[in-house]
């Protein structure tokens, strides 16, 4: 299978992971055995790593909360930032972990269930850690978009025709 049907059906599967098999193999001009065998290929060599949804959490009834934290690190001679990051990863409070460019070396994402338990994970569990040297943290409070998808859709303003 080229690299150009790989990335096609990569494509595919980021905008819709429920898409039929059938359905890419029309869009990608392939065999469903082609694609099937694809995905499977991606999938053993870890280039797939999981299906997930993208909930809008605003739509359900929920006190979870969600930080960005920035994260200064100094790093250990011969592990580099590797080796932080594996060990911020590990909390189960931790969503995503980033090595950044800029004013911070590592963009850390929590979801924990209220803002004191993400304080209480920042200064308890994350700031502590041997080779942190300072950490920023800002609430998310509202998502517009996420990986792609806008969550924020406004409602159709119906309005009624005057006439004179």
């Amino acid at each position: 299978m080229s690299n150009s049907i790989c990335s096609e059906i990569l494509d595919m599967l980021e905008t819709d992971a429920k898409m039929s098999i059938k359905d890419m193999a029309t869009m990608a001009g392939v065999s469903e055995n082609e694609v099937k065998e694809t995905i499977a290929k991606l999938e053993k060599e870890k280039v797939i790593v999981k299906y997930s949804a993208i909930v809008n959490r605003e739509k359900v009834e929920s006190d979870e909360t969600e930080a960005l934290i920035e994260v200064k690190v100094v790093p250990k001679r011969g592990l580099g930032y590797d080796d932080l990051a594996e060990r911020i990863y590990r909390f189960p409070e931790v969503k995503s972990v980033y090595l950044m460019s800029g004013t911070y070396d590592l963009s850390v994402i929590v979801r924990a269930g209220s803002l004191k338990q993400v304080s209480q994970f920042v200064f308890e569990r994350l700031a502590v850690l041997d080779g942190v040297s300072s950490t920023v943290t800002h609430f998310i409070m509202r998502k517009y978009k996420e990986h792609g998808v806008i969550l924020m859709v406004k409602d159709k303003e119906e309005r009624l025709v005057i006439s004179p």
